[in-house]
């Protein structure tokens, strides 16, 4: 898997994003379960328009394919693949106060871009939760892993971690829409539904009165790049 990853990740982004609209549509054609939670959740959030359902489908291929891209080129190529960069006074700004930064980056996007452009300016150390699959979890691990970047698991051990980069006046990165383990969150309403969300973050932030910001890489049409 990891030679497919590497030959994968040399083929140019725009490519990659197109074989990942096809992908996108055989996942879409072929999976029921799919078809079922990517029109609801659209349809929950109230978006009818059927050219966006569509495009909604080619963007989550392009979401898949692009990891290759992101975690196996190195650093600094990865980091090139974005274009152009809004707010970063607020980085800034919040960095030299050296009570650590929170970074909360949902799964919009392409989130990974945002995580490897930032840890070439300031250490980071980012919280996620291990795939079912040990294998696939290795591979993020060795993606991720590298320049200023560090992983640590969704667990007491990951939690320590954040909290002692943060000691350090460094940032840490939490993705605020993952599912937390039970008794670790809050029942909210989102979109007219109850969700089980986090309380991790503001915990982080409580603890060391750091500032909070949210990080987002908009994925630009046609030409490969990324906006964060």
């Amino acid at each position: 898997m990891r030679g497919l990853l590497r030959l994968a990740a040399q083929i140019p982004l725009p490519l990659l994003h197109r074989i990942g609209i096809v992908m996108g549509w055989l996942i879409y054609l072929l999976s029921p379960r799919f078809r079922r939670y990517h029109g609801g959740n659209l349809a929950q959030a109230g978006y009818a328009d059927p050219v966006l359902r569509r495009r909604a489908v080619g963007e989550t291929g392009k979401a898949a394919l692009e990891l290759p891209a992101i975690w196996m080129r190195p650093t600094e190529q990865a980091a090139a693949l974005v274009r152009d960069i809004t707010g970063w006074n607020h980085i800034e700004q919040a960095m030299s106060a050296k009570r650590g930064l929170v970074l909360l980056t949902p799964h919009l996007g392409c989130w990974e871009v945002a995580a490897q452009y930032f840890s070439l300016r300031y250490p980071l150390t980012v919280l996620y939760s291990p795939p079912k699959v040990a294998a696939l979890g290795a591979l993020m691990r060795e993606g991720r892993d590298r320049a200023g970047m560090k992983s640590v698991p969704a667990d007491l051990t990951g939690v320590r971690g954040l909290y002692r980069a943060l000691q350090r006046g460094e940032a840490i990165g939490i993705l605020p829409d993952q599912v937390p383990g039970g008794g670790e969150g809050e029942w909210t309403e989102f979109f007219g539904r109850q969700a089980y969300t986090m309380t991790l973050a503001m915990r982080m932030a409580g603890a060391r009165r750091a500032p909070v910001l949210i990080a987002c890489a908009e994925r630009l049409p046609q030409i490969g790049r990324a906006h964060v």
